[in-house]
């Protein structure tokens, strides 16, 4: 499926955003391991938390979804997983497939973790080669790659892990491990990556040098699920990012996810002028979130600290195209995960840029924007590279060219945002 966009005099309304995909996956995911039933609503119905649905279903887990959002999960608690009779396939997501490594590591039960070939072609080493070092049976394609096989038979020992890269997904799969194991298993965070995790297991931690160290084990009782999953953050920097710069712009955004570890997108957008307004909720559960109002603005350049990178990796793309209608040259280094998500998004938003008519120089880990103000951006055919991001970066680039420009295989919008072309045809009118 195509889509056409077409440059808009006003972007003005308000909107609701997807649930968080995040917060998603893993209230499921840890609802299976608590012990009896956890009610969890505004529940993604995106292609990728579904994939974790469908999984837990096949380990046996007793789940109903009213397709509206409201999921009821009869936990099992740690153990309680039973040996699936075919593959668990994880689809395009590599938080299901990630997480999910860790959370079957020491159940006592085989196990294949397999997905599509975009998932098929992403790095599996760095989940893989600490969940052996902590016992698991587990092993992937040349080492490497999906699909994985998890053998009954292993034995989970507790173990001491300085995180080598901020992934959230990596400190998770290591800590799902780690509740199998009789001894702690300690994960020592020098640079701050997601903390839902963290949250939502209510896993202690403690200050550790400049990092932090956070520990699970058997003893650990995880808790029920039971609250509202806040909309996702990483939506909201598309309409942030259009409503900075278009001219004549005002959309409010309701109920927003406003975890600290995941708004560092809110925080450059602020510190390059963007006129953004946030209210924050007084009955916000485990995850903080409230009402963030955007309006037309002046932005300028910007020199990203690399060590926001973690926190924003996810909205960089979008960055991208707010550093291009800011005033000056923009930089963004040491982004080189950016090439290793569901498509190279380096060369992807390379490609974008240069369709739209900017000028940037890109490098193996970052990109350099000459930033052009606000202007209007040439009008062309963007391809989205079936990835769900680079599709909605080039749409907000489509709403501000002098003319109409095409989005090539823009389906790819349903993996995170089922929503997305609605919500811009309502802002658009």
């Amino acid at each position: 499926m195509n889509k056409e966009v077409t440059g808009t005099s006003a972007l003005q309304g308000t909107i609701t955003l997807p649930p968080d995909k995040s917060i998603s996956h893993r209230s499921a995911m840890f609802a299976a391991l608590a012990e009896g039933e956890s009610v969890i609503e505004n529940y993604s119905q995106a292609a990728d938390p579904q994939s974790t649905l469908s999984c837990l279903r096949q380990l046996g887990i007793e789940i109903q979804a009213d397709g509206s959002g409201t999921v009821v999960v009869q936990g099992a608690g740690i153990g309680g997983f039973r040996e699936p009779s075919e593959v668990l396939d994880c689809g395009n997501s590599g938080t299901t497939m990630r997480l999910m490594s860790g959370m079957v590591a020491g159940a006592g039960i085989n196990v294949t973790l397999d997905g599509d070939a975009s998932l098929r072609s992403r790095t599996m080493k760095r989940v893989i080669d600490p969940l052996q070092e902590m016992g698991a049976l587990i092993s992937g394609r040349d080492d490497n790659y999906a699909p994985l096989q998890i053998s009954s038979g292993g034995r989970i020992r507790g173990f001491r892990y300085p995180l080598p890269i901020a992934s959230a997904q990596l400190k998770s799969a290591v800590l799902l491990a780690g509740l199998y194991g009789e001894e702690p298993t300690e994960v020592v965070e020098t640079i701050p990556s997601r903390d839902h995790t963290e949250r939502l297991l209510q896993l202690p931690s403690e200050s550790f040098g400049t990092g932090i160290v956070i520990r699970s084990s058997r003893s650990h009782l995880v808790p029920q699920q039971n609250y509202r999953v806040p909309g996702d953050f990483s939506a909201a920097a598309f309409w942030l990012v259009a409503g900075a710069i278009h001219p004549n712009s005002e959309i409010v955004l309701h109920d927003v996810g406003l975890n600290p570890s995941r708004t560092a997108a809110l925080l450059i957008l602020q510190e390059m002028g963007a006129d953004i307004e946030i209210e924050k909720s007084d009955t916000a559960g485990p995850e903080p979130m409230g009402r963030v109002t955007v309006r037309s603005s002046g932005l300028r350049a910007i020199s990203l600290d690399p060590a926001l990178i973690p926190n924003c990796i996810d909205e960089l793309p979008i960055i991208m195209i707010a550093m291009s209608f800011a005033e000056g040259r923009s930089e963004i280094a040491g982004a080189g995960e950016l090439r290793h998500k569901e498509t190279d998004r380096l060369r992807a938003m390379s490609n974008l840029l240069e369709t739209a008519g900017e000028r940037f120089e890109v490098s193996e880990s970052g990109i350099l924007i000459h930033g052009r103000g606000n202007h209007r951006p040439e009008p062309g055919i963007f391809e989205s590279e079936h990835d769900h991001r680079i599709a909605m970066s080039a749409a907000v680039m489509g709403l501000m060219a002098d003319g109409t420009s095409s989005v090539l295989n823009a389906e790819c919008t349903s993996i995170s945002y089922p929503g997305f072309w609605s919500d811009l045809e309502l802002l658009s009118q």
